[in-house]
């Protein structure tokens, strides 16, 4: 059963939360997803199913509906194995938002601006009510690097960041094409991977270096250089970063 709990926002609970409820200033966090299936449907059925074991707290469908799965104050199953900065399991300290789109594994799609237009008034009201600073708004390919790639690289950060909703680098794109593809000097990687660190990206996993090295970096292109994800640092993405450190 659903009712309206506003204009735009229904409740159709799934059972897939934990329990108890949270406090209010634990939630510090907000986590975007895609939902990486091809029928809308199913996304749901899946969000809200016992068997699936996964969840978040809201829904937004192709027509920019919102649909709230789990209330705000209990432990969502939406972000797995994750962390940023000194942050571990992220289910705890976040309120997750996916929004349907088939991914990349099923023709990936730019998202509606209807989706875009109701995740603005949603991020608004949640960033308001729980005092969550805008760097703390992620994508799940931020906080998980080795095992997700949503919302992906054509998702918008660049424009919710001047809507105040997420951060960005403060580098003009024309200048910062003039660096791309230019190698590294020596020592540059040590100083370009510190910097992601000190920005709250996860550390490489030391027994499969090359491998996390690799899905570290695509996870900042995806967010922070979007129209070219090649896995390889160079200076465009070294200047990005520290922009970013110094922001």
């Amino acid at each position: 059963m659903s009712y309206k709990i506003g204009a735009n926002i229904t409740r159709y609970y799934s059972i897939n939360f934990d329990l108890p409820r949270r406090k209010k200033r634990i939630i510090k966090f907000i986590i975007i997803h895609y939902t990486g299936m091809k029928k809308e449907s199913e996304a749901i059925r899946k969000l809200s199913g016992l068997r699936s074991k996964v969840s978040s707290h809201y829904f937004i469908k192709n027509n920019g509906k919102v649909i709230n799965l789990v209330p705000d104050r209990y432990r969502a199953w939406h972000a797995g194995v994750s962390s940023w900065k000194n942050f571990k399991s992220l289910n705890k300290y976040s309120i997750g938002i996916e929004i349907n789109n088939p991914g990349h594994k099923h023709n990936y799609k730019t998202f509606s601006s209807n989706q875009i237009l109701s995740l603005i008034k949603l991020l608004k009201y949640l960033k308001q009510k729980y005092k969550i600073d805008k760097k703390n708004i992620l994508g799940h390919s931020d906080i998980s690097p080795n095992r997700k790639k949503d919302p992906g690289e054509k998702f918008p950060w660049s424009f919710f960041a001047k809507k105040n909703l997420c951060f960005w680098h403060k580098l003009s794109e024309d200048k910062l094409k003039k660096f791309r593809n230019f190698k590294l000097k020596y020592n540059e990687e040590k100083i370009f991977f510190k910097n992601l660190y000190n920005i709250g990206y996860p550390k490489i996993n030391r027994s499969n270096l090359k491998n996390s090295k690799n899905y570290l970096i695509r996870a900042f292109q995806r967010r922070f250089r979007q129209n070219l994800i090649n896995g390889k640092i160079d200076q465009e993405c070294l200047l990005i970063s520290k922009n970013l450190v110094e922001s």
